[in-house]
């Protein structure tokens, strides 16, 4: 009996047989001359599980007439990684290179990928590091200098169809309807690894795959989401953006996504607050007022329940009349205070508790608001190297409308 996995049992050896990234394997690319001619250079693959950087590694292997030797940095301690590398030195000594593939990178931390680098430099091991992390936050720079980076892509439906009909070949007893085969695309997440182990799962069971059977087999849909990783930001990112470019049905989708993946409601409420100040302000001084209302709300009834909460809170974020101006002041507010530092406070509006404070001129000529018509004083707030300036500019939108309109009707000093 073959206990071989299926993903590794297919898993394709020549160029020929690789589906799916395109961009990466177009006819004519750097990628596959470099492969056909044996002259592959140190790379770091990123991307999403079962995309086919593994894949990649096992077609160099298998292509290349160089050492390889592949570490996964799960398992692997800098002394083993030591020890592949002082090989490597003596093969490059009798002029032969190594490359080393390094399966999830990202575990290694920075002083084992230090160690990498003098051979890398020296030419001694062409590196192919493999990560599902973005190499800009978990690959140290000098190695991503040094490499060319290829991005793999998700796998779209066409790709997993090809790998699906590939797997069916090797059991030709096995039955799969068409229902079936949709299901196992659509739930694989576009991960090549997630589809053949599920079609494994079942026709281990039964060689009849259809709709019956995999409702037997109690196969639920895994969501790409990582709390600490790219793709946690990835979708917080596209929340923002969309309820900024108010479309409020692309925002319900992503923070939908989020939710269903696990992520802490709380946070998503955080971020609908602080969206609220930065993106409408004014402009829709409510905004806050309903997105602090959701964070509370979903303090008090947790998930499932605080789902529509955020929902309503989003909808109504994206819809509102949007505004940058308050948060435009504070970026522009704290680039003079960083550049002007410690400026003083003008007399006239300084406190002035003691008699002496007053002799000094503290609180002089100081207008109050109240005794002025409609409030407004002409006097001078800002300190004398800032006189004149204006952080806060409301736009023509919603409220912001109205205050602006009231503002230049003022003369501010």
């Amino acid at each position: 009996m073959n206990l071989e996995p299926l993903a590794y049992k297919i898993r394709p050896t020549k160029l020929s047989d690789f589906v799916g990234q395109d961009k990466i394997f177009s006819k004519n690319s750097w990628l596959v001359n470099a492969i056909k001619k044996d002259q592959i250079s140190s790379l770091i693959l990123f991307g999403p599980p079962g995309s086919g950087k593994t894949t990649l590694a096992n077609i160099v292997a298998s292509s290349t007439k160089h050492h390889f030797v592949t570490i996964n940095a799960t398992e692997r301690t800098t002394a083993e990684l030591k020890k592949q590398l002082k090989i490597a030195e003596e093969k490059f000594e009798i002029d032969q290179k190594t490359i080393i593939f390094i399966d999830e990178i990202h575990r290694f931390n920075k002083a084992q990928q230090d160690i990498l680098l003098p051979f890398v430099e020296k030419g001694e091991i062409i590196l192919i590091g493999a990560t599902t992390e973005n190499p800009s936050f978990t690959v140290v720079s000098p190695i991503i200098s040094r490499s060319k980076v290829l991005q793999f892509d998700r796998l779209d439906n066409k790709a997993l169809e090809k790998i699906l009909s590939r797997a069916i070949k090797e059991y030709p007893k096995v039955k799969i309807d068409k229902q079936a085969k949709k299901f196992l695309i659509e739930n694989s997440n576009g991960d090549a690894r997630v589809l053949l182990n599920l079609f494994e799962d079942l026709f281990r069971l039964t060689n009849k795959i259809d709709k019956k059977a995999i409702e037997r087999s109690n196969i639920t849909q895994a969501l790409k989401y990582d709390k600490t990783g790219e793709e946690h930001y990835n979708q917080i990112s596209a929340l923002h953006k969309s309820m900024r470019d108010s479309d409020p049905d692309a925002a319900v989708y992503w923070m939908m996504r989020m939710l269903e993946a696990g992520e802490d409601p709380l946070y998503v409420a955080r971020r609908l607050i602080r969206f609220a100040s930065e993106d409408i302000g004014i402009a829709d001084p409510h905004a806050l007022l309903v997105a602090v209302a959701a964070y509370n709300a979903c303090h008090y009834i947790g998930m499932p329940e605080c789902d529509v909460v955020l929902a309503q809170t989003a909808i109504h974020l994206s819809l509102a009349p949007k505004s940058n101006a308050c948060y435009s002041a504070v970026l522009e507010t704290r680039s003079d205070i960083r550049q002007f530092g410690n400026l003083d406070v003008p007399y006239n509006i300084r406190n002035a508790p003691t008699r002496l404070m007053k002799d000094l001129g503290y609180g002089k000529n100081y207008k109050y608001a109240h005794n002025f018509e409609d409030a407004k004083v002409d006097q001078q707030h800002l300190p004398d190297r800032l006189r004149g300036r204006q952080y806060y500019k409301p736009t023509d939108r919603g409220l912001e409308r109205k205050v602006r309109e009231r503002r230049d009707g003022r003369n501010p000093a």
